[in-house]
């Protein structure tokens, strides 16, 4: 009798105190993500044309003056409009700091080119956020209207050589004979009437200029904005930029 009971309890299974016990599994979360490496990623064209490139900006050389563009965004009236660019010429005149200057300017339909010298990345950077901030407001202050000016971050091009720069000059000042076929003179939407560089100097007065206006520009320190360019020859109203 004794045997059969424990026949009985030997047959029973029992489990192995050996066997691990699974690991709770850990679930993950996922999250709507926006840009990345992943088709349609990233800030969207405006028109036709590409957006500039969001990379890390190169180190700046204070001696090497740059050509800016800074394109406005869609929908505005023509930047060139009186009114528009008055507030413009006035703004621009308040950007100057120690350490950040815009040497010429010229305004186009919807599009603003600058030559500017800043001492370093750090002053380019500042300046040419007070520059983009004073020019908003003062577009908006006289179309009445709030929101983005600029649609898109600054384009900029150091210019290292004396003839860089003065095709950047050309460029800048006759860029209305490129974009609206002007005939040659100064264009009256630009510190054309500042510059000393040309080979006849118009002595007509800027239009739109009341008596409190100071003059928008700045006079260059760097020495290929001031000097070495005109290794090249001065400037005349009949050229036209490439």
């Amino acid at each position: 009798m004794l045997n059969q009971v424990k026949a009985r309890v030997s047959s029973v299974k029992v489990p192995a105190r050996s066997r691990k016990a699974k690991r709770p599994r850990q679930l993950e979360l996922s999250f709507p993500t926006w840009g990345g490496a992943r088709r349609g990623a990233g800030r969207k064209r405006q028109g036709t044309r590409r957006n500039t490139p969001h990379r890390a900006r190169p180190v700046h050389d204070e001696r090497h003056p740059l050509h800016v563009t800074m394109r406005a965004a869609r929908h505005l009236p023509s930047l060139r409009k009186q009114s528009i660019f008055v507030a413009l010429r006035r703004a621009l005149a308040r950007t100057w700091r120690e350490w950040f200057r815009v040497v010429q300017f010229s305004v186009q339909t919807d599009h603003v080119h600058l030559i500017v010298e800043a001492t370093d990345k750090v002053a380019l950077s500042r300046g040419m956020a007070g520059v983009s901030i004073r020019l908003a407001r003062a577009i908006n202050s006289v179309i009445h209207r709030k929101g983005n000016v600029f649609h898109d971050r600054y384009h900029s091009r150091a210019l290292a050589t004396p003839r860089e720069v003065r095709h950047g000059l050309v460029y800048v000042l006759l860029n209305f004979r490129k974009h609206l076929g002007r005939p040659p003179g100064i264009d009256p939407a630009s510190s054309g009437f500042w510059f000393d560089g040309w080979k006849r100097p118009s002595r007509s007065e800027p239009p739109g200029l009341l008596p409190d206006d100071v003059i928008p520009v700045r006079p260059s320190r760097t020495w290929l904005a001031r000097v070495g360019w005109r290794r090249h020859g001065l400037i005349a109203l009949h050229e036209r930029p490439a």
